[in-house]
């Protein structure tokens, strides 16, 4: 499975972004799909991810941020409102196949200036 991931950007505190993540290949192996960040200095994080069945976020971003799924393009979207200085981080792009394999895009920079 291959992701592509884009739509970072630069952006003031509380602006919106929205990111968009494609997968390619094997996608019919896929279960989930989601986002984790990486900050500098900082381990990488969970924020999001989306199964069948399920919406699931971290609690920094509960209320803020939106994923969805468009499954005739094989694509999510991470819809980032009210956004704040602490959610600039590198975004990855992340789906896990049903054998419990993790694949991951390149990173995309989001900064929220203050």
């Amino acid at each position: 499975v291959q992701l592509q991931a884009s739509g970072g950007g630069l952006v003031q505190a509380g602006g919106s972004l929205r990111l968009s993540c494609a997968a390619s290949g094997n996608v019919l192996s896929v279960n989930t799909m989601g986002w984790y960040r990486q900050a500098p200095g900082k381990q990488r994080e969970f924020v999001a991810r989306i199964t069948s069945s399920s919406t699931n976020y971290a609690d920094s971003v509960k209320g803020r941020f939106t994923l969805s799924r468009d499954n005739a393009r094989d694509t999510v979207y991470l819809q980032m409102n009210s956004l704040k200085p602490e959610d600039t981080a590198v975004y990855y792009c992340n789906c896990k196949d049903r054998w419990g394999l993790d694949y991951w895009g390149q990173g995309t920079q989001v900064t929220v200036s203050s």
